[in-house]
């Protein structure tokens, strides 16, 4: 086993084209198939591809690949970090302190489905590990993984168990959302409790301790054999920030088992780099669960219904946040008025410049 910061690889990278994933694909499993049997069968291939998209989370970033020591992971490790234009100094940070790493730059941000699908065809692991940057991966967790897929090969995705950084239980797994529980999310609907009984049975159906099969892993860590991966079309890139991760589950769920495996736990902090960009994270997080549900077969009825309940909802939620704002800062809870700020700007950037997007998407 090399010694994990031998050898930099740097890699420039072109941004992709228009085509949709699935027309991205077709064509390159074809030149794809007869490298990856032949780098399966040597030795000297890696068990697992991490792929790691990036965006301005440079210190988190580096506490994710600090994790992910072969030695630690009982494992053969190939890592790779797309960085989507970062100007926080993530990529040199890459280039600097993990030499290892195989490092793709991207002049400006491609979103979260294209990088991965940039780190997909640089990967030779016989599985691809998709991980988000707030994540780390404590010791035996990808071969926990690893040994679990193994012993299942019918299984199409597997993910782990999911804790913030405090230890508490994130939810690692949904049932596929459906309109109605996406729209008693907002506020005009969860004031008036119609759609409750929907969205609890979205919301509560989590068994933390049993390994099952599950309709969506959580898009912070999934484990995918390659050829499943690049056999469904890799990540849609149509979707930017926001639904990709639903969408990609349907389709593996088409034809193989989704598999929540409590055994490996990360840890997970969720939800940082959404909060450091929200005008940016707010805009596309709606247009991609609305892609999503038109891809899942939502009526043009439903979909306007839906579109129509969230841009009215927007500045109920906004000035409601407001006052949330005011009470929090009158009581000195500087780090919750921080949260609720966060969330007010990205309410207003949707609302300012995100609402013409949202309906023609």
């Amino acid at each position: 086993m090399s010694h994990p910061r031998a050898g930099l690889m740097a890699l420039p990278e072109v941004a992709a084209g228009t085509a949709s994933a699935a027309r991205l694909y077709e064509a390159f499993i074809q030149a794809e198939a007869p490298r990856s049997q032949h780098a399966t069968a040597s030795s000297g291939a890696p068990d697992v591809s991490v792929c790691i998209a990036n965006w301005n989370c440079r210190d988190l970033l580096r506490d994710c690949l600090e994790s992910l020591h072969q030695e630690a992971q009982g494992l053969q490790l190939e890592i790779i970090v797309v960085d989507n234009g970062s100007c926080d100094g993530a990529a040199e940070m890459v280039a600097q302190e993990f030499p290892h790493v195989i490092l793709v730059r991207n002049s400006s941000n491609l979103g979260f489905a294209r990088a991965n699908n940039q780190a997909a065809r640089r990967a030779r692991g016989r599985y691809l590990f998709f991980l988000n940057n707030d994540t780390v991966v404590p010791p035996e967790t990808l071969n926990c993984l690893v040994d679990y897929a193994d012993d299942h090969p019918e299984v199409g995705m597997v993910g782990p168990r999911l804790r913030d950084a405090r230890g508490r239980l994130q939810v690692s797994y949904r049932p596929r959302p459906t309109v109605a529980a996406m729209l008693h999310r907002t506020t005009l609907l969860r004031c008036t409790r119609l759609l409750r009984g929907t969205y609890l049975r979205f919301r509560r159906d989590f068994d933390a301790d049993t390994t099952r099969r599950v309709d969506v892993l959580m898009g912070a860590a999934m484990l995918l054999p390659r050829q499943i991966f690049f056999g469904c079309g890799g990540w849609d890139e149509d979707f930017t920030f926001g639904g990709e991760d639903l969408d990609l589950c349907d389709r593996v769920s088409r034809q193989h088992p989704i598999v929540y495996h409590p055994q490996a736990e990360i840890i997970h902090y969720g939800r940082v780099s959404s909060r450091q960009h929200s005008g940016y994270a707010s805009t596309h997080i709606a247009i991609g669960f609305l892609r999503y549900l038109r891809k899942s077969g939502a009526s043009r009825p439903a979909l306007l219904l839906y579109k129509t309940i969230v841009m009215l909802d927007a500045p109920v939620h906004l000035m409601g946040k407001t006052v949330q704002f005011l009470w929090r800062s009158a009581w000195g809870r500087k780090d919750k008025a921080a949260k609720t700020l966060s969330v007010m700007r990205g309410l207003g950037h949707f609302l300012a410049k995100g609402l013409v997007a949202f309906w023609k998407a």
